[in-house]
């Protein structure tokens, strides 16, 4: 008969934190909410990490380029999805690291006898208000001047003028020279009140740019997440099928951090792919595992390849049916609680820590913070993300209420194929493994992400923790019951649902 465990399948909602002594000075202010994402040896503290643990989930109706920007400006990391084709998802991954990058590579470019109404269409395509002229209308080119949307009135000028009657001459562009420093050249920009610098070499040809509004944003940004030359970091998510082309693409376009995306990741597959991966590219490249949802998931995809960091859930995700359709999964906190054990206990035997995410099964914020005191480095979300803003996908309208689609990986919709076919003889989907709906939309990603951080560093404080392990050491988990379920919820109380003025009631009357 099969092997039946003792134990609970159990999820987040049914544990609650114990308040712990909170030291004099401690503060929401103090608390650092950066975790590693690489694996690390002995506990030393190099290696790549994020600045909060929080990550968004590799999917279509998620991890769009407008949301990997906004997210690595508050320090968390997206996973552009793979469920498309290799050059669409590496050109979404150009996109995000091009975004703010200090010395950028010009994209945007024109020849002195470019029309305006030439570079009027280029300006609306990339959304750039600032075109080098160089000799040959390429990137690298020698620069002959500088045109910017100031230059001109798109409804007043002649737009059949070629941009050399409009642009700045080079003698009297304000450029920097190769060599110089970020320092150096934002210095030059303040001195000169210029918003961009060309960068040349000794002969004039155009490098890069540099742009006042990558200053500021960064000063308005303090926590982004950045790489070695400023830009901003962006994960993408790969398969068990291409990866051999995949991952080459990815990497050469700037991706900082790589994860397998499948419902279940203890297979040989897998374990090919990680190795095939490692043996290729070592530590140039930070690569996550699994889904998985046990210790023996855990050692088996750890204990013989370089992984670096682990993912836990399966059929946790608010669109995930994979437990109804195939009687297969884990409680999300049971699962963590399995792998995060396992986890600690392969850090005293090797002295290697493997980053844990926990991915799915969370409703709330309060189950963030109850995720991370269980073990788990980060988190990773996809519903939290897909209401947002910055989702990639369209707004809707639904009797007065704007929504957003939100749909599965595993559904019919998503057509990831490749995600579902191990077992396949054909591309036919026979079964979803997900579902197709919409949530509600919440507005800005920043400011319901700035809500949920001043909620999980409020609970580290309690807990007297001022840091993400110090928080794990210390926390001490209740199971609840479901009466204290309807204790914590309001009772006894009159809630006013709907907007109504305070002054059409009578206080004064008992």
């Amino acid at each position: 008969m099969a092997t039946i465990l003792p134990d609970v399948s159990r999820t987040f909602s049914e544990f609650l934190l114990v308040p712990r002594l909170t030291k004099k000075g401690q503060g929401v202010d103090k608390v650092d909410l950066t975790t590693p994402l690489a694996r690390r040896h002995d506990a030393q503290a190099d290696g790549f990490g994020i600045n909060v643990p929080i990550v968004s989930a590799c999917m279509q109706a998620v991890s769009g380029v407008e949301l990997a920007i906004s997210l690595a400006r508050q320090g968390g990391l997206s996973f552009i999805f793979c469920s498309q084709p290799i050059e669409s998802q590496a050109d979404m991954v150009r996109h995000v690291k091009s975004h703010k990058a200090g010395f950028v590579l010009s994209d945007s470019n024109a020849t002195p006898q470019t029309t305006l109404a030439e570079v009027i269409d280029l300006m609306k395509r990339t959304g750039h208000s600032t075109v080098p002229v160089t000799e040959d209308g390429s990137s690298t080119g020698r620069l002959i001047g500088l045109l910017t949307d100031k230059d001109f009135w798109e409804f007043e000028d002649d737009l059949s003028k070629q941009v050399k009657e409009h642009m700045t001459p080079m003698e009297a562009v304000i450029h920097g020279n190769v060599g110089v420093s970020l320092k150096e050249a934002n210095q030059l920009l303040h001195k000169h009140k210029k918003e961009c610098l060309p960068i040349l070499d000794g002969e004039n040809k155009l490098t890069s740019l540099v742009f006042k509004k990558d200053y500021v944003d960064h000063r308005r940004h303090p926590m982004e997440l950045l790489d070695e030359s400023k830009r901003l970091c962006v994960g993408a998510a790969i398969n068990t099928h291409d990866y051999q082309q995949r991952v080459p693409a990815l990497l050469e376009a700037g991706a900082d951090a790589l994860c397998f995306d499948s419902s279940d990741g203890f297979t040989d597959y897998q374990m090919e792919g990680i190795d095939w991966i490692k043996k290729n590219f070592g530590n140039d490249v930070v690569l996550g595992g699994g889904n998985i949802v046990s210790a023996e998931g855990f050692d088996y995809l750890v204990k013989n390849s370089e992984l670096d960091f682990m993912k836990v859930g399966m059929g946790g995700g608010s669109i995930c049916i994979t437990r109804e359709q195939k009687g297969t999964g884990r409680g999300q906190a049971s699962a963590l609680m399995a792998v995060v054990a396992r986890r600690d206990e392969y850090f005293k035997e090797t002295g290697i820590y493997i980053p844990v995410c926990s991915d799915g099964g969370l409703t709330n914020d309060t189950q963030i913070v109850i995720a991370l005191a269980m073990g788990a480095d980060l988190v990773m979300m996809g519903r939290y993300f897909a209401m947002t803003d910055e989702s990639p996908t369209p707004k809707t309208s639904i009797n007065g209420q704007m929504y957003k689609p939100y749909w599965g990986e595993g559904t019919q919709r998503a057509q990831n194929w490749q995600r579902y076919s191990d077992a396949m003889s054909s591309r036919e989907m026979r079964f979803e493994e997900g579902v197709d709906a919409y949530v509600p939309l919440v507005g800005p990603l920043a400011e319901v992400f700035a809500t949920t951080l001043s909620k999980v560093k409020s609970t580290m404080v309690n807990v007297g923790a001022d840091s993400l392990s110090e928080f794990r050491q210390k926390a001490v988990l209740t199971i609840v019951s479901e009466q204290s379920v309807v204790e914590a919820g309001t009772s006894s109380v009159f809630q006013f649902t709907a907007n109504r003025e305070l002054e059409d009631l009578n206080w004064g009357t008992a």
